[in-house]
């Protein structure tokens, strides 16, 4: 496997994640589920992705802005994260949040898909590829 493919496989399980929050109402059971669980997905995928496709990819210049870019939307994403942590489930302005969230991390998730793997496919050799998906999926299993 390599890196595009692991990291794409995550991104579809955020995806879904997303997608079944949105339809969730009220202070939940299933809304405190999802959330956690796409809370967890996302900080375990941050860190692997920094360390493992982000790190590698900042000593080409086709690549360091993507890298910067990336990050700095991680951070974003972070910030949307406090503010929904810091909302009652049942406060209707929780959907409002989780939609700013939903559409950061597809807009990132675009960014990557769309743009920067193509890239970045051309800075990473075939071996690094999947050197780099074997390293992001361990430190996926050890952050979750």
């Amino acid at each position: 496997m390599e890196i595009f493919n692991a990291i794409k496989q995550d991104h579809d399980h955020q995806r879904a994640l997303l997608n079944m929050l949105a339809d969730t109402s009220g202070d939940s059971k299933v809304r405190e589920k999802y959330y956690k669980e796409l809370k967890d997905a996302l900080e375990a995928h941050a860190i692997a992705e920094e360390r493992y496709f982000y790190a590698p990819l900042m000593d080409s210049d086709m690549t360091i802005e993507d890298s910067r870019h990336g990050i700095a939307e991680h951070h974003e994403i972070d910030e949307l994260i406090e503010a929904l942590d810091n909302t009652e489930f049942s406060d209707p302005s929780w959907l409002t949040k989780l939609k700013k969230l939903k559409d950061k991390v597809e807009h990132h998730l675009a960014d990557e898909e769309q743009a920067f793997f193509q890239r970045a496919g051309k800075v990473l050799d075939k071996s690094e590829k999947s050197q780099l998906a074997d390293e992001y999926q361990k430190e996926m299993e050890e952050q979750l």
